[in-house]
């Protein structure tokens, strides 16, 4: 009944891009259009070219020379730290990644498994110095955090520690485990994020689903497509929302100091579903995955529902379908005009299965006392060569606002940092 509440209720309200206001029954009927299989090929930044910013900004190469660089972290005296990793293909896996076209949007070869750490230390905007921050432990790691005297690094399968000093170039010490977190052979969605709560007491990861709809069953889904909380001082990991089916980036809203993340929906019902998604986190909200998007069931899952459906969260903001929505960032610097402030960045890495390439930007989303309050905008663009083509330049993954007020993006096909700061 809750979801049929919701599914009437959505339908009465009308603003473009705005999923609080988008009519459930403008969505497409699933397969409506054929689903398509359609990789970008990367061909890389070459005779100087770079993304395009609007006017006012400045868009330069912060660093590169990496291998595939994921995620950025900024430590609290400025450091920059980037964590390269990536999908561990196995040889037949290498294989039919090549033949079905994935080889050319994307790098396959073995994870790095490297947290390299940049320092600006003259502030010109540009690192001068560059060590290997870390490579003990590590396995496909992806979020970072540093809290109190401890360094904390979520790989695929667990959340782990080191001692950390404040200026520390370099970490040799072993790891301590300190949590296990599910991957496993059936691990699709492999990164795992991390973000502190506002007084440091607890650790949220956000961990994606096994699979596209739990097409392998439900049983080798538990505890993924969810973000778990783990608290620093009891040592308790609980699940802090579910039926999410790939959320990635997570950031605490400005103003109201709510978690948001950024969620990958699923693939294989057309060129126009699912929208993926901006929401809030509610504490025990569940988000539909795998049974149902924005309302409407999937008709593919025919597993039996839990008793959580009946209370479905619809989420906040709906973004373009299959623009695999990574990165989120709210602007918390003074350096960017009026309107950026307290809105949030997108990154999202792009397409793979729309006959059309889409995402492969950078998108803002103003927000109003807590709530997005218009349309999505690009703001960093030009990664596509071709809007009728498959071939881009690069493809943006992550984001995060630095000290000085500048937006900092990785790419990883191109193993390149771009900065993004406002003209003087």
């Amino acid at each position: 009944m809750k979801i049929l509440f919701l599914r009437i209720f959505f339908s009465l309200l009308v603003v473009d891009g705005v999923a609080q206001n988008l009519p459930v029954d403008t969505l497409p009927r699933p397969f409506a259009t054929k689903s398509v299989s359609n990789f970008s090929k990367v061909i890389g930044w070459k005779d100087g070219r770079k993304p395009v910013a609007p006017a006012g900004f400045r868009v330069t190469k912060y660093a590169d020379g990496f291998d595939n660089p994921r995620w950025l972290y900024e430590l609290p005296n400025g450091d920059i730290l980037v964590a390269q990793s990536n999908s561990n293909y196995g040889f037949f896996k290498q294989i039919g990644a090549w033949i079905i076209g994935a080889g050319k949007s994307k790098n396959l070869s073995h994870s790095a498994d490297v947290i390299t750490l940049l320092r600006d230390s003259n502030q010109d905007g540009r690192p001068d110095i560059r060590e290997t921050f870390l490579r003990q432990g590590l396995n496909q790691p992806f979020g970072m955090l540093a809290l109190d005297d401890s360094f904390y690094v979520a790989n695929t399968d667990g959340l782990i520690r080191y001692p950390y000093e404040e200026g520390d170039t370099k970490i040799k010490a072993k790891e301590e485990k300190i949590l296990p977190l599910p991957a496993g052979k059936i691990n699709q969605h492999w990164t795992r994020n991390i973000i502190a709560s506002q007084d440091g007491s607890k650790i949220f990861i956000a961990i994606g689903s096994g699979t596209n709809i739990a097409e392998k069953g439900i049983e080798k889904e538990l505890l993924k497509a969810n973000i778990l909380v783990y608290n620093r001082e009891s040592k308790e990991m609980n699940v802090y929302a579910s039926g999410l089916r790939n959320p990635v980036g997570m950031d605490w809203e400005p103003e109201t100091k709510t978690l948001w993340t950024v969620v990958n929906e699923r693939d294989g019902l057309g060129n126009d579903l699912v929208p993926d998604y901006l929401t809030s986190v509610k504490k025990n909200g569940f988000y539909g995955w795998p049974y149902s998007y924005f309302g409407v069931e999937d008709p593919r899952v025919e597993i039996e529902k839990p008793k959580a459906y009946d209370e479905t969260i619809i989420p906040d903001y709906a973004l373009q379908s299959h623009t695999a929505s990574l990165g989120l960032v709210f602007y918390t610097g003074n350096s960017f005009p009026e309107k950026y402030h307290g809105g949030a960045f997108v990154v999202q890495h792009g397409s793979w299965n729309r006959k059309k390439l889409s995402g492969y930007k950078v998108v803002f989303v103003p927000f109003e006392n807590g709530s997005p309050s218009g349309d999505t905008e690009d703001f960093l663009t030009g990664f596509i060569v071709d809007p009728d083509d498959d071939k881009v330049y690069g493809r943006p993954v992550g984001a995060i606002v630095t000290q000085d007020g500048s937006l900092l993006i990785t790419d990883d096909k191109t193993h390149t940092v771009w900065r993004v700061s406002a003209e003087k």
